[in-house]
């Protein structure tokens, strides 16, 4: 063999082995590509609904698709949490209640109004009564210097007065305690009138004062269920969906004690002024029964005696 066949030789040997080598190794994939895409272009293939939830949204809570809002923050909320507001909103027995507060409480303020100017005026006219009485000697000078006019102390002398000329024909007969017990009687009997006059109208605040808070209160366990009822429709314990309700049926108590305070203060006032009032009147008393006593001793005294007296 010559030397150039050789070198020929060699040469076809080294070509098939190189090419029975490079069909060995295996073609590249097109999943192999993507790998070498930059990072920017992975991470805009990312899918939109994995992003993290917005600070608006609830924990373990998805971001809502296509701009929706969860069914809880989607209810309709009032926004008016004025008194009125709350009123408006209120439920219809929460609403009759305050209703009835409301109205208790004008007429507590009405009965405060016209009862103090009853028992001022009441209270004027008894002491000019008892100041009367007591400057008079005499029951007929007691009767001129009141006149004929409408108050207690008037009905009192008048009264004594027509006991006496009822009793005028046994006086000469018997003695003066009868008479006496007939006018403490008639007296007595005007007193009670005059107070139970006074009194008028003050019972009704006791009562107002008494019950008024049971009946806001009555209003405010009505709302708290309303309340929990719309939490469990609602599904969710969110303060804006829980508040307005419960400050609803709160302003059903706050309203009981509007009307409840003032009037057991104003009542408490009445009582002290009436008792005042019985005060007055029982002097007066006194003073008349005192005027008869004085009047029974001189029929026993000549009369040249008694107009000295008088």
């Amino acid at each position: 063999m010559s030397r150039n066949s050789f070198f020929a030789a060699m040469a076809v040997s080294v070509i098939l082995s190189t090419g029975a080598a490079t069909a060995q190794q295996p073609p590249a994939t097109a999943a192999q590509v993507p790998a070498m895409q930059p990072p920017a272009a992975a991470s805009s293939a990312a899918p939109t609904a994995t992003q993290p939830a917005g600070p608006g949204t609830q924990p373990g809570q998805r971001a809502a698709v296509g701009g929706e809002a969860p069914s809880a923050i989607s209810l309709t909320l009032p926004h008016d949490l004025s008194p009125w507001g709350m009123f408006m909103a209120a439920d219809i027995v929460v609403k009759a209640v305050m209703v009835g507060l409301a109205f208790a409480s004008l007429v507590t303020w009405t009965i405060w109004f016209a009862k103090s100017l009853e028992i001022l005026g009441g209270k004027l006219r008894a002491r000019r009564a008892a100041v009367a009485i007591g400057n008079a000697a005499t029951l007929m000078q007691a009767g001129r210097a009141l006149g004929h006019g409408g108050g207690p102390g008037a009905l009192l002398v008048r009264a004594a007065e027509e006991e006496r000329a009822l009793s005028a024909g046994a006086l000469d007969h018997a003695s003066g305690d009868g008479l006496k017990e007939r006018v403490a009687s008639r007296l007595s009997r005007i007193e009670a009138a005059a107070s139970r006059r006074m009194s008028r109208g003050t019972g009704l605040l006791a009562t107002i004062g008494s019950t008024a808070p049971f009946v806001g209160l009555f209003g405010t366990v009505w709302g708290i269920m309303n309340a929990f009822i719309g939490i469990s429709q609602a599904q969710t314990t969110n303060l804006a969906v829980v508040a307005p309700g419960i400050a609803e049926a709160l302003l059903a108590t706050a309203m009981g004690l509007v009307a409840a305070i003032p009037a057991v203060v104003i009542y408490n006032v009445f009582a002290r002024s009436i008792a005042g009032y019985r005060q007055i009147l029982a002097d007066t008393s006194a003073g008349v029964e005192r005027l008869v006593s004085r009047d029974l001793d001189f029929r026993t005294v000549p009369p040249a005696t008694a107009m000295a007296a008088e």
